[in-house]
């Protein structure tokens, strides 16, 4: 495995939610995971003390970040500081989503 190039294979995986998997790679202090969800799938309201910014790649978005709602479309871009809630419902044709973390979310590698 190289140090500096990884194929989608080579990565981290999990399901996170039902209909909602992650692939990541991670860094010493950042990592980049792509999000796949199914139509219709859900992120459940949650918080996490990492911050988070992130790019809609593919589909359709219904992001709730605070109190704030926003319906997004490819191209859509976010962040969300530390222990802030947020929650995500995938549009009906599904969605594919670029997220950065800093730190290093253990959990997720």
């Amino acid at each position: 495995m190289s140090a500096y190039f990884v194929r989608p294979a080579e990565c981290g995986y999990r399901v996170l939610f039902q209909g909602v998997e992650i692939r990541t790679m991670a860094g010493k202090e950042m990592m980049l995971s792509v999000v796949n969800f199914e139509p219709c799938a859900e992120v459940q309201t949650h918080s996490h003390p990492h911050e988070q910014i992130g790019l809609l790649l593919e589909g359709e978005l219904l992001f709730t970040i605070g109190d704030e709602r926003r319906e997004l479309i490819a191209g859509d871009m976010w962040r969300i500081p530390g222990g802030v809630m947020h929650h995500v419902v995938a549009g009906p044709g599904g969605a594919r989503a670029l997220d950065i973390f800093h730190p290093v979310r253990q959990d997720y590698l």
